[in-house]
């Protein structure tokens, strides 16, 4: 196994090409073990992890848990609804208390941007990134990675449009520093208001033309309208988004060659892509669903440091 640089993993900008090839390999073997029969393995068994969701979430939550449990760790989930922090706790009060708990990892999610980078600089024990604000979501980009890599066996050199709210989106600044790191071409398109001020500094192409970014891309990567984030009218109505930006069946078709379809959800069908696109043979994204328990329990194990033979990682 190729060495492994990582004591935190708080987002994908300038993370290694090697470093990044190394968790998606071990994420590959680690979606063997989850087609066994008994799909567990006693990796991280005496590891304790706890989970801190100072936002609400589903998927990634679930995912995370479901991954350490399959790696045998003990964990411990946290969230705002049944915790010190609706009292007034702060996030240095809760570090200090993780802390003293003797805690080995901490995957955190938090409305803040920066909240992971300030909390590993509290605690010894290593902090995993589950979003921040609207900064980066990097096991988002690793499980869209590896679901491109599944597909085409490569990614570098492959055309990724990413299309949607780009503005708000931690999966959109993650997936740009990743698949860019490993050779891929990327084009943001959304409206103008959509747009990062920075993104002209990126490396990138961009368009405000979404059937422009159909016939260039092999792979839509559509994104979520954030409602929830935003403070102002970035566009008139849904309704109008969907007609000038949205993923349709019509605008595919007119592209006569093979398309993937990605997307991190939640879904707002009928708005960035309608019901029989997302659910179409086009669409992998329920695979990116199913890999983004192999590739957490991959940066679990590698960020553990308990980095033992494969033989023995997979051993059940």
């Amino acid at each position: 196994m190729s060495s492994f640089t990582l004591k935190h993993l708080l987002g994908l900008e300038g993370v290694s090409r090697d470093d990044i090839t190394t968790i998606l390999d071990t994420a590959a073997s680690f979606r063997e073990v989850l087609d066994r029969p008994y799909p567990k393995v006693p990796t991280l068994r005496g590891t304790t992890v706890v989970n801190l969701f100072f936002e609400a979430s589903t998927r990634t939550r679930i995912s995370f848990e479901l991954a350490e449990k399959r790696l045998s760790a003990d964990t411990i989930s946290f969230s705002t609804a049944t915790s010190s922090v609706k009292k007034g706790e702060t996030l240095r009060d809760t570090a200090q208390n993780i802390e003293a708990m003797r805690v080995d990892m901490v995957v955190i999610r938090h409305s803040a941007s920066g909240a992971p980078h300030f909390l590993s600089k509290c605690i010894k024990g290593t902090v995993i990134n589950a979003g921040d604000g609207a900064h980066e979501h990097p096991t988002q980009a690793l499980l869209d990675m590896m679901t491109i890599r599944d597909k085409f066996k490569r990614i570098e050199n492959l055309r990724i449009a990413i299309v949607g709210d780009i503005l708000h989106s931690r999966v959109a600044r993650s997936n740009i520093y990743g698949l860019t790191t490993m050779g891929a071409q990327v084009m943001l398109c959304a409206p103008s208001t959509l747009i990062p001020y920075e993104a002209h500094k990126w490396p990138v192409q961009i368009s405000y033309n979404v059937d422009d970014a159909i016939e260039w891309a092999d792979i839509l990567m559509v994104l979520r309208i954030q409602l929830e984030r935003q403070q102002a009218n970035f566009f008139p109505s849904l309704r109008e988004y969907h007609n000038y930006f949205g993923l349709t069946s019509d605008r595919i078709k007119r592209v006569n060659r093979d398309i993937t379809i990605m997307h991190p959800g939640p879904i707002n069908r009928g708005v960035e892509i309608e019901s029989e696109l997302a659910d179409s043979d086009k669409s992998v994204i329920l695979n990116q669903v199913t890999n983004g328990v192999a590739v957490r329990m991959a940066v679990l194990y590698l960020l553990s440091g308990e980095l033992k033979s494969d033989d023995e990682k997979t051993k059940s």
